[in-house]
């Protein structure tokens, strides 16, 4: 939040309270003027649909920019438009743990199309940590870190960072 100059809003939450905890903290942005929320979806149905229902439960605009979009061609957006990623969770049984810490980049989009691996992560293959963009007004530096295996995935254990 700091590397882009907008507040952060953090919640902790389980799976069993998550939609309640979702909703009390969207709920404390209303009053600051937030009438809807972005979302990145591209096609799961299942998760665009409980988006939609728990934004009109409360009384905000759910935009989903992403939908239906060609998976490889929003990649190649994100890149080409000065974005920077980093592997930081992938499950185990399609990556191994080379790939924590990678960027997100033209051979990590090989690998993906290579190996049959959805190209944006949808059902959850991989996920991602945005360090650097046109937006930002600082570049986020991860210094020291290690992969670490935890039911079936890994991820990045980011030990230091810098701005």
């Amino acid at each position: 939040a700091e590397a882009i100059d907008i507040p952060l809003l953090q919640k902790e939450t389980t799976w069993d309270g998550y939609e309640q905890e979702f909703k009390d903290a969207v709920k404390s942005l209303i009053p600051d003027g937030v009438t809807g929320m972005v979302f990145g979806d591209i096609y799961l149905q299942e998760h665009k649909d409980w988006v939609e229902r728990v934004c009109r439960e409360l009384g905000i605009e759910a935009i989903e920019p992403l939908w239906g979009q060609d998976p490889e061609r929003v990649l190649l957006e994100f890149i080409d438009a000065g974005f920077e990623a980093t592997i930081v969770s992938a499950k185990s049984e399609l990556f191994d743990n080379k790939w924590m810490g990678q960027k997100l980049d033209r051979e990590f989009l090989s690998h993906l199309k290579d190996n049959n691996i959805d190209l944006c992560g949808e059902n959850g293959e991989y996920h991602t940590f945005v360090t650097n963009g046109p937006m930002f007004q600082k570049k986020i530096k991860i210094t020291k870190s290690q992969p670490i295996t935890r039911d079936d995935h890994w991820f990045l254990d980011t030990l230091e960072y810098s701005l």
